[in-house]
């Protein structure tokens, strides 16, 4: 049986086998078809990478001679000999995964170099420096990717060098320096790597191959991948390319380039430009780059060749594209063409410009845009009334504003953060191994680099503030300290970074959130949404102040209201005690009747903040001990008083009262306790104090001509005993005060369905509950049986590395267990009553996968966080449009 096709040339291919010849293969393939200037190569596909890992690591049967065969054939395309000493072959491996994962896998230039073609090379060019500096740069990338030796070995010896001759950047060393460096590489390999740097050319492209294929199960790659939910099961392409050289001199260099401005959508060519250097050069951040606009000025007929590729590229794909290029003495070579990355600001201004262009339609640029990603739009910036005295300055690589704790390495960034400190990772320049260190941190500093830097592109796509570029920073690695302008910062240290603005100020600046309107550039997109979607989107909220700013992101109701966040406040916690206290039904009832007004207080709040809108209250949830102290601490305090002031004062039979009355409603496993609507069915009072707050509330609205909407909703829920028992206590009241007050009002009674056996008798609920809402958190807890607090601090993390999960079930909605109960819950409640009206209001009511998940079930609604409502929006239009599965 002969072996798959592992192994295309570029016109084999084109632009819709991403997922079969990765992103950048598949852009390298369609700019060749359209006849734009692409170096001659081959690509490996995806599948031969999912192979490699079902061989334990091996090549599969029939790879080595399909590359062989390749090799053969692009040395007589070319018209050079891969290993020929006199005139060489020099290919670049790349990685490309279906979607761009900028930085997190590895590619390696020069390849094919070794002590008998860089001879060959220096001839055949004439020029000695740029062939030696080849061959470094190729021993660097190669030791570093394929043999594990570390860079910075290789970098000392550069750093060294530098000093010796005087002189401060790579391109002013000379041949003959270079030719000794290569030297002493060759000797760090042979100490640290225990074998001598291979000059077999087919062993180098074997083992650079396979080092690609690591890559996509490398640290970084993994973490980067969890971050933005990208499948482990996509595996990498790789592609093997003809070498085009930028540092061949001052009419050479290399660049990075997007078709638009990637932080604001502004149409305008945007990249930066590497005289004499090669592509690491640029995307490392090893040297501070030009923009792309000085070389209209340097190569003026190089830049409009490139400006109208752009324009034609951008017009091909209907779409922001991210180009990466080299001009070699003079000659202009495209080298990919991607999606590219941008802000979160750029992608929605990108989508309504290319409509108002008329390269889409409204409904195509509704599915462009990463829901998730909305929640940029966010961020934090400096407080104006603050006093701000500029440190220094650096390019503003990713926008928003970030104060923390200076720390120089990634893991120190994770471990502060574990501690609960807010940190600032500040670095000579990021590579793809900080990826969990940028993960961690509030934000990133870095020396070197530019806008479209390791740094840059990997914190746009975080949402993470960033400054790059900044010159006036000199770091010492070793001693964990750094000079900013001549101030020294050490590890701890307090620093504020804008990276909307590139500024960098010493010490811990207030912040401002970002605010809760919508700009007119949002407002009109998520526009375009809502007459997409069919869901409505509802928001969680607990305060008027909160409920107004759900309302003004677009929120169409309240799917939930906690009314036990009302219990903790200050004022009225002693009274909520004295409740819990009382012996008789009597003394309950009197600390009750003190806590109406301020019950009834709330709800008008929120209901006249939502006027017109549905406002679901859920009626006291947890158990009682969360609102008294904790038996521990009451056990110290009673000992302590018992040996200080004795057992006769006031003070001490207050707390022995308290330590009574906690010591009783200690539960082995409260969470399974006494709460919920058990609660309201052993403490009947509880439960009608506050229905009778919500319709006075709702009576004393109606009657200032405000439209108050109130949805009861009884909580946990497991039975039709329970619901029966509860619908018909809460009716009672209600139509006792709207009796009392003379007033009509539409109202419902429903239940919140978190528990599995609620799902499976969801018909029988049904019969008497007017609504459900999903409350999914408890739901994945008792389906999972798992304790979430306990669980996400505990264990999942080491479950989603050992992919025993595959997301965290608290973060994205488990469809398969949880999931497959919801779907039972619908059919059945709507068998039983067709109007029923279903929601969800648990916290993945904002994860767009789960939104679209809800969708599928026909839900009529999810409710968030408010600022999760934009979010929302957008993910139940790409829902209804099958963008978001």
């Amino acid at each position: 049986m002969s072996a798959p096709k592992y192994v295309y040339f570029f016109e084999e291919g084109d632009g819709t086998m991403k997922e079969l010849l990765g992103g950048k293969g598949a852009g390298l393939a369609e700019m060749m078809r359209a006849g734009l200037p692409v170096p001659q190569g081959f690509i490996i596909t995806t599948q031969a990478c999912l192979r490699f890992y079902e061989a334990q690591r091996s090549f599969p049967d029939g790879l080595d001679a399909q590359v062989e065969q390749a090799m053969l054939q692009l040395e007589g395309r070319v018209g050079t000999r891969f290993g020929d000493p006199s005139d060489p072959l020099l290919v670049s491996v790349r990685s490309g995964a279906r979607v761009s994962m900028p930085g997190m896998m590895d590619t390696i230039l020069n390849l094919g170099l070794n002590d008998a073609t860089v001879a060959g090379l220096a001839t055949l060019t004439q020029n000695e420096r740029f062939a030696w500096d080849a061959y470094r740069r190729f021993i660097m990338m190669f030791s570093s990717v394929v043999l594990n030796v570390d860079k910075d070995r290789f970098e000392e010896l550069i750093e060294e060098r530098k000093h010796e001759l005087g002189i401060s950047t790579d391109p002013e060393i000379d041949a003959g320096s270079w030719k000794a460096l290569v030297t002493r590489f060759k000797a760090i390999v042979r100490e640290h790597a225990g074998r001598d740097f291979p000059q077999d050319v087919r062993e180098q492209l074997h083992l650079a191959i396979q080092a690609v294929f690591d890559s996509w199960n490398s640290k970084r790659a993994i973490d980067y991948r969890r971050f933005n939910k990208i499948p482990d099961d996509w595996g990498t392409a790789v592609s093997v390319v003809q070498m085009v050289f930028g540092n061949m001199g001052d009419d050479s260099g290399t660049g990075v380039a997007f078709t638009r401005d990637p932080n604001t959508g502004e149409n305008v060519l945007f990249g930066e430009y590497l005289v004499n250097a090669q592509g690491e050069d640029v995307v490392a951040g090893i040297r501070t780059p030009q923009k792309i606009a000085d070389l209209e000025r340097s190569q003026p007929a190089i830049y409009r060749q490139f400006q109208e590729i752009a324009h034609r590229l951008e017009r091909h794909y209907k779409e922001m594209q991210d180009l990466e290029f080299t001009v070699e003495r003079g000659k202009l070579f495209m080298l990919q063409t991607r999606t590219g990355k941008r802000s979160a600001e750029a992608a929605v201004k990108i989508a309504i410009d290319l409509v108002n262009e008329g390269l889409i339609d409204k409904r195509t640029a509704v599915g462009r845009v990463n829901a998730s990603s909305l929640d940029q739009l966010f961020h934090a910036r400096i407080d104006t009334d603050a006093r701000v005295e500029v440190a220094a300055h650096g390019l503003n690589a990713s926008p928003g504003a970030a104060t923390g704790q200076v720390v120089f390495t990634a893991d120190d960034a994770v471990a502060w953060n574990e501690a609960g400190k807010p940190t600032i990772l500040v670095r000579v320049e990021t590579t793809p191994d900080d990826v969990h260190g940028m993960i961690a941190s509030r934000g990133i500093l870095t020396a070197k680099g530019g806008a479209t830097s390791h740094a840059a592109v990997v914190a746009r796509g975080m949402g993470k503030p960033c400054v790059a570029g900044c010159d006036a920073l000199q770091i010492d690695r070793r001693s964990k300290t750094a000079s900013l302008n001549g101030t020294a910062l050490h590890e701890g240290d307090w620093l504020t970074i804008d990276g909307s603005t590139g500024n960098v100020m010493l010490g811990r600046l207030p912040l401002i959130e970002a605010p809760s309107t919508l700009p007119p550039w949002l407002a009109t997109f998520l526009s375009w949404a809502d007459d997409v979607r069919r869901m409505q989107v509802w928001a969680n909220a607990d305060t008027p102040e909160d409920a107004r700013k759900a309302r003004e992101l677009g929120a169409q109701g309240i799917g939930l209201c906690r009314t036990e966040h009302m219990f903790m406040q200050q004022e009225r916690l002693p009274i909520v005690q004295q409740m819990i206290l009382a012996n008789t039904p009597e003394a309950r009832a009197e600390a009750l009747a003190k806590l109406l007004p301020f019950q009834r207080e709330d709800f008008v709040g929120i209901l006249e903040a939502m006027a017109g809108y549905p406002v679901t209250i859920r009626l006291l949830d947890p158990p009682l001990h969360e609102f008294l102290p904790s038996l521990e601490e009451l056990l110290v305090e009673t000992t302590e008083l018992r040996l200080t002031t004795g057992v006769e004062t006031h003070e001490y039979r207050a707390k022995e009262a308290m330590l009574k009355r906690v010591q009783q409603l200690h539960e082995q496993n409260p969470m399974l306790g006494l709460r919920v609507c058990r609660l309201g069915i052993l403490y009947p009072e509880i439960y009608a104090m506050q229905v009778r707050a919500i319709f006075e509330a709702a009576c004393e609205l109606k009657e200032r001509g405000v439209d108050a909407r109130p949805e009861v909703m009884i909580p946990g829920v497991g039975t039709p005993e329970e619901m029966r028992s509860t619908y018909d206590a809460a009716k009672a009241v209600a139509d006792a005060v709207l009796s009392a007050q003379t007033t009509t009002l539409a109202y419902h009674i429903g239940t919140m369905v978190e528990l599995p056996r609620a799902c499976v008798v969801a018909d029988e609920l049904a019969q008497t509950a007017q609504f459900f809402s999903f409350g999914t958190n408890d739901l994945t807890q008792t389906t999972y049986g798992y304790s979430r607090d306990d669980a996400e601090a505990g264990f999942i993390p080491t479950y989603l590395e050992k992919k025993i999960l595959k997301d965290d079930p608290f973060q994205v909605l488990d469809r398969r267990g949880v999931g497959s109960l919801m779907r039972e819950a619908v059919r059945l409640g709507r068998d039983a009553r067709a109007e029923l009206k279903i929601g969800i209001c648990g916290e993945h009511g904002g994860e767009p996968s789960s939104v679209a998940f809800c969708d599928t079930l026909g839900l009529d609604y999810v409710s968030c966080s408010p600022y999760r409502v934009p979010i929302a929006r957008l993910a139940a239009a790409q829902a209804t449009l099958g963008t978001l599965t």
